[in-house]
């Protein structure tokens, strides 16, 4: 049961109730706002999910990588002989054998500080990380391959290993630097009353999808087949046809039940390069799956990075300038399309976050490492962004004797101020922070909050409360990606919506989904402009060579991407719907309403027509044809560049307490109020909040992975690198604000990755709450052994 009663088995509710299910009457089709459950969860919960993993093909192989142990070593030959010699054992691949027939993709960031980086499919001469490919072996199963892995021996010479952005920095291996800037920081800073200065810094983490990535690659000679889990496959699709000098018409990419991405599956990884290279010279079926260790040592890594930071404020907290210095290990190679700007760049630009901030100045830099690259991370930049901005806001508040929820009212921008541009450059489109702050404040019941851990630090307890505001960029067309210097990355989608004779309707989208619930929020968006019910329509699995051109799932897009392509494809039938029934009813168009599966006169609902039966007139025109300005078919193709980006938010109360004898964190309470504009569908967006924060909270207590000085990583399997159980995710107490977004249609806004955007942020200000004075938060995650209070002997104060 929901918490006022309703009975969660109910379809759908009444848009703007967000708490209550309800029936509908027949023929009400306001499907968009109301809580419609997931269409896809039954076939997938029911174990009825293809996965890349589920696909055999006739005469298949399997590959699998032989991968380096050492993070910095001259590769001075391999031997592929011994897993030759294993009865079937079809080929082994090195870089050598690859060369000529393999070109990989080129990062490139258009304008100053950009320093390429040439990141092989496999090794050539020099590993430069910890599971880097440097040989690939193809056998008839996937254990003779493993087999065949082990078997190859390769002869390295180590050599000294960069894992530190002091060394990197110290190397002069700086790969991107940018600066920026706005107002008289100098004299901002002059004229404050409070200077706070810190340093933070972020651990590395992975992304860990409970898929792994995953390829299956056929050539038939004329055509490359290749099924991915891919968050975008067109850009996939491109970059193998660059790898292979194949035209993009002979590259196909099938897209397949995917589970899980978060932004690693945006990337393009050598694993993807070779296996295709492999199908091709082999004229079979290749298959690579990746397994849970080269995920979380050669998949994508995120978030490492240092931020020096300064916040000045006058005496009444009323912030005046901020500056930063943002430096990210960016591992060794620059990832594909997006480089290793991502994610300094990402801090830098959202550090002001949702405040009246007028003068900043920032540095980003990214650092080159001998550790797996870093990559997209649900939330990039804008986490470390909004942790940084969040902890001086504590820190400046603490100095003036401020409550942490006073300095923010005293600096939020008021909801009349907008469209308002950020010190760093970005037009916010919309938002009322004031008004989710203050409605956050009352769902937690602040003041009794505040007033209960007053009585429990006199009983010795540990516990604090946390608060935090954040903004989050989403819905970037080409103009945001062109303006950042990114040119391999489109930034368009596209939808084609078709009704068929017998008036069901397939879409197929350009960007796929992961598991955000594209299927139901498709269905929902058509049903109601068709005037037909959810179960007959259909999201058919992205095929490149049916689905219109566009850039792929990732950065909070798909609501924005369907307002401006499915809607708008949907719109089109629906007018061509009108036209029909007007002919037949010989009523004007702009009087004929469709619902309930009929096309009927406004007003008299009895004067109608099956939209069945005007679906297979356009099919099978009557008897002297259609009306002139009518053509055959029911089809409509919308490509659609988002003007911009646009701005979702959301204000995040958290209350914890620590142990003080094992500094293990516990979660008490949890609200967020969220604002991403009009909503497509509550359940979808609450579920993308559950979970978004309990990533978040893993990353604020649990997540890193952690190298040695010699670059091994130590948190190689699930044993050692912590996720979150469902045991210590607490309720999450969940409103909404709608706050339309006046440049994109429908006023949609994406809001994916704001769970972890604002948990770590507002986790962190809770704990630093709970151990101040004895500790100061400066550093993520919060592991356990570093909130414990200081043994006789230590120093104290300390930092985190």
């Amino acid at each position: 049961m929901t918490k006022d009663g309703a009975d969660p088995g109910t379809d759908v509710a009444k848009p703007g109730s967000p708490g209550r299910l309800v029936g509908r009457s027949p023929g009400a089709r306001e499907y968009i706002g109301a809580r419609v459950r997931r269409l896809e969860d039954a076939r997938l919960l029911q174990g009825r999910g293809r996965f890349v993993d589920d696909l055999a093909l006739p005469r298949m192989l399997h590959l699998a990588f032989v991968r380096s142990p050492h993070a910095h070593a001259t590769i001075r030959g391999i031997d592929p002989a011994a897993p030759r010699a294993l009865d079937g054992v079809v080929a082994v691949f090195t870089a050598g054998e690859l060369a000529g027939h393999v070109r990989p993709p080129a990062p490139y960031l258009e304008g100053p500080g950009f320093t390429p980086t040439r990141w092989a499919p496999l090794a050539d001469g020099t590993a430069r990380f910890v599971g880097e490919p440097v040989a690939a072996v193809v056998a008839e199963s996937a254990c003779l391959a493993a087999d065949a892995r082990e078997a190859t021996v390769v002869d390295y010479a180590p050599r000294p290993a960069v894992v530190t952005l002091e060394a990197a920095l110290a190397d002069g291996d700086v790969i991107v630097r940018r600066a920026g800037g706005h107002g008289d920081v100098d004299a901002a800073f002059a004229s404050a009353a409070v200077v706070v200065r810190e340093t933070f810094t972020h651990g590395r983490m992975a992304a860990v999808p409970m898929e792994p990535r995953g390829v299956v690659a056929d050539w038939d000679g004329e055509l490359l087949t290749v099924w991915a889990s891919s968050q975008t496959p067109r850009v996939l699709r491109t970059a193998l046809a660059t790898a292979l000098d194949l035209a993009e018409s002979r590259v196909r990419v099938l897209v397949p039940d995917v589970g899980g991405g978060f932004g690693l599956k945006v990337q393009i990884f050598p694993e993807d390069i070779v296996v295709a290279a492999a199908a091709r010279r082999l004229g079979r079926p290749v298959k690579w799956i990746e397994d849970r260790r080269d995920n979380l040592a050669a998949g994508s890594h995120a978030r490492e990075q240092r931020v020096e930071a300064e916040i000045a404020a006058d005496a009444t907290g009323r912030v005046l300038a901020l500056r930063a210095r943002f430096v990210s290990d960016g591992g060794a190679y620059h990832s594909y399309p997006l480089t290793q700007a991502l994610e300094p760049l990402g801090s830098a630009m959202i550090l002001p976050g949702p405040y009246l901030i007028q003068a900043y100045g920032w540095e980003a830099i990214a650092v080159r490492t001998n550790k797996s690259p870093l990559g997209a991370y649900r939330g990039v930049g804008m986490t470390m962004g909004a942790f940084v901005m969040e902890r001086l806001l504590d820190l400046a508040a603490e100095r003036l004797a401020l409550d942490p929820a006073a300095i923010r009212r005293r600096n939020l921008i008021p909801r009349d101020a907008y469209p308002f541009t950020s010190a760093s450059g970005m037009s916010y489109d919309s938002g009322d922070y004031p008004k989710a702050l203050e409605e956050a404040l009352a769902a937690a019941d602040y003041d009794s909050l505040r007033r209960a851990q007053v009585a429990a630090r006199a009983d010795g307890r540990l516990v604090g409360i946390g608060v935090a505001c954040y903004t989050e960029f989403t819905g970037m067309g080409s103009a945001v990606f062109r303006g950042r210097g990114m040119l391999d990355v489109p930034g368009i989608e596209a939808a084609t919506v078709t009704m068929d004779p017998d008036a069901t309707v397939r879409c197929a989208l350009s960007f796929p989904s992961q598991g955000q619930g594209h299927a139901t929020a498709v269905a929902q968006v058509i049903a109601d402009r068709l005037g037909v019910s959810l179960e007959r329509v259909r999201l058919v699995p992205l095929d490149t060579q049916a689905a219109p051109v566009g850039s792929g799932t990732f950065g909070s897009r798909a609501a924005v991407a369907l307002g401006g392509t499915v809607a708008v494809a949907a719109d089109a039938i629906a007018d061509k719907l009108r036209a029909l029934a007007a002919t037949r009813l010989e009523a004007s168009a702009a009087d004929i309403v469709l619902g309930a599966g009929r096309a009927a006169v406004r007003g008299a609902a009895d004067h109608g027509v099956a939209i069945a039966e005007l679906a297979r007139l356009a099919y099978s025109p009557p008897s002297g044809g259609l009306p002139p300005a009518l053509g055959p078919g029911l089809e409509a193709t919308i490509y659609f560049d988002p003007p911009g980006q646009t701005f979702s938010g959301a204000v995040h109360v958290a209350a914890v307490e620590v142990d003080r004898e094992t500094g293990r964190v516990r979660v008490t309470r949890y609200v967020v109020v969220e604002d991403c504009g009009p909503m497509i569908n509550p359940l979808l967006v609450e579920g993308q909040i559950h979970g978004a924060v309990a990533q978040g909270l893993g990353e604020a207590l649990l997540e890193e992975l952690v190298y040695d000085d010699e670059g091994q990583l130590l948190t190689a399997t699930l044993m050692d690198y912590a996720l979150p159980r469902a045991d210590v995710m607490p309720a999450l107490e969940i409103s909404h604000l709608e706050t339309p977004s006046p440049r994109m249609p429908g006023g949609f806004k994406g809001m994916g990755e704001g769970g972890t955007i604002g948990a770590p942020a507002a986790l962190a200000n809770a704990v630093a709450d709970a151990v101040r004075p004895v500790t100061t938060v400066t550093r993520l995650p919060l592991r356990a052994e570093r909130l414990t209070p200081p043994r006789p002997g230590q120093a104290a104060p300390r930092r985190c």
